[in-house]
């Protein structure tokens, strides 16, 4: 008995030397997650975009000192707890409101965007890790899926180069997005529903859909947010088939990590998913996800700027950004053109 408490007793003292080794870093990514959002809430920027940037602006915290374990368990694992609880935000019974049509034509978007993007990325000088990152972002949830896909992506050293200007490129574009869509969808004079489908699905980032929709009508604002959502929802099997795909056919860079087959992030997000299509989760316990979902992430996107260098985002190169935004233009004109085609 002795033997055992003792026993016990040096693997609680083992945890708690760990849990200080990483408390530093966590909460700097924290606090620096916690001004992003005063500063958003005060001036309106994307707080995605300012924890970024205002990360990048201490990036010394992850060079040496006590604060880089947390720091890269923060851009790590934080990260991923945070796609995870996404998913229950996503309950599939809803999604029956749209109609088939709509539910197609949202479907045919994400694909072909991500198709779109694997074909051009040789056109703006990148290879498919990039146009994976960049079409997947563009074509899902902006900042939450670049994180989700770069998990899944083979490391190399510019791998955070990479993910640092994707979430940088899909931010920005989609607060310009939120501001000229609405003026888009009346000047194509589109109705309510059909307004609503436009802004959900083109628009990158959960937060500017929402600003967006209800910026024209209530009705339209409820079904961008319904449409982006199923977005979100596509967000696990496009990782898995992502996931499968890269294991079997994709070349491992020299030293790198062979991604997992099925990465545990994705097997919470269906989980969390389907309980809640099924409604097995308390209404609380899913805006409390929801809520810690993003906290979680916006934590997770500060430690990532802190871990990059402003230089880092130049030396991917102005073609990046075009590349990007051809992207967001092929998925509007996807969904403009299937609206008008099924009418009203």
């Amino acid at each position: 008995m002795h033997i055992h408490t003792l026993g016990v007793r040096g693997k609680l003292a083992s945890l708690h030397a760990h849990l200080q080794t990483l408390t530093p870093g966590v909460l700097v990514c924290i606090t620096v997650a916690v001004t992003a959002q005063f500063l958003s809430d005060h001036y309106g920027a994307p707080a995605m975009l300012l924890a970024l940037l205002l990360g990048i602006a201490v990036s010394f915290l992850s060079e040496d000192g006590k604060a880089v374990p947390g720091i890269k368990l923060s851009s790590r694992t934080v990260l991923r707890l945070g796609v995870a609880l996404l998913g229950a935000r996503v309950s599939f019974g809803l999604f029956s409101e749209l109609g088939t049509a709509y539910i197609v034509l949202t479907v045919s978007a994400v694909l072909l965007t991500i198709g779109f993007g694997l074909v051009a990325a040789p056109w703006f000088g990148h290879k498919w890790r990039f146009a994976l990152l960049t079409s997947g972002s563009v074509a899902i949830c902006g900042a939450s899926a670049a994180l989700a896909i770069s998990a899944i992506l083979p490391r190399d050293e510019r791998s955070d180069e990479r993910l640092l200007f994707t979430v940088v490129g899909v931010t920005v574009l989609s607060t310009v997005a939120m501001i000229v869509y609405p003026i888009i969808a009346t000047w194509l004079a589109l109705d309510t529903g059909a307004a609503g489908v436009f802004i959900g699905g083109t628009v990158h980032d959960v937060a500017q859909v929402v600003g967006a929709g209800f910026s024209l009508s209530e009705r339209t604002g409820e079904t961008a947010t319904l449409v982006k959502l199923m977005r979100v929802a596509l967000l696990a099997p496009v990782v898995i088939v992502s996931a499968v795909l890269i294991r079997r056919f994709a070349e491992q860079p020299a030293g790198s990590e062979r991604p997992p087959l099925l990465p545990a992030f994705v097997v919470g997000f269906v989980v969390l998913a389907g309980l809640a299509s099924f409604q097995l989760l308390p209404a609380w316990l899913v805006d409390a996800s929801a809520s810690w979902s993003y906290w979680l992430l916006l934590t997770a996107i500060s430690a990532v700027g802190m871990q990059t260098r402003l230089q880092q985002i130049v030396r991917v190169g102005g073609m990046a950004f075009a590349f990007i935004i051809a992207e967001t233009a092929f998925l509007a004109c996807v969904v403009v053109a299937g609206i008008l085609l099924l009418g009203p």
